[in-house]
């Protein structure tokens, strides 16, 4: 019959249907596997030794993470066009000054495209600790496996990661402030 519409098997559509089905859902894991590292790289590094590096500060002098044996210290990976950032660097700015007399050290690597853009933001937001760039994220993807910001690792006086932290911190909280005076 001429104009008449056939449908094409049953079988036919519902094969199309799961390889457009299966493309969509696997693409995407493929792109993150190749780009971002995975969360559960992540949670194995905890209770091993901090993986070293230099990154320039942003003065573009070098520093070393492995110059602070014998120290606790935050590694906090961040940007400046994260919205939390601003309320996180005050009360990080707060445990710092309260507790680097003890041996308390903080490092913010900033994943900005631009040293100007971590720079600006230090600025405005009178930062005390050390603010480095980690300009091509060879330290926080690829070492640090760090798939989200802000992501902060606690690493102890021996060099050993004992914890990590995902999402904005309140470093003032009581039981954040507890964490620290032990490792202290």
């Amino acid at each position: 019959m001429k104009g008449k519409f056939t449908c094409p098997p049953l079988r036919e559509l519902f094969m199309a249907f799961c390889l457009v089905f299966t493309a969509y859902c696997l693409l995407p894991v493929f792109v993150l596997a190749v780009d971002n590292p995975s969360p559960y790289a992540v949670e194995k590094m905890v209770g091993k030794k901090a993986p070293d590096f230099t990154l320039a500060d942003l003065d573009g002098k070098p520093v070393k993470l492995s110059d602070y044996k014998g120290k606790v210290v935050l590694l906090f990976f961040w940007a400046s066009w994260c919205p939390t950032s601003t309320d996180e660097f005050r009360s990080l700015n707060k445990l710092y000054l309260a507790y680097k007399e003890r041996g308390l050290v903080v490092l913010a690597v900033s994943s900005d495209k631009t040293i100007a853009a971590a720079k600006e933001f230090a600025a405005k937001n009178r930062v005390e600790f050390p603010v480095l760039h980690d300009e091509g994220l060879s330290v926080s993807k690829k070492l640090y496996k760090a798939y989200m910001i802000p992501m902060t690792f606690v690493i102890d006086k021996n060099g050993v990661i004992i914890n990590k932290r995902f999402g904005e911190q309140d470093w003032i909280r009581p039981a954040l402030i507890r964490e620290i005076d032990s490792l202290l």
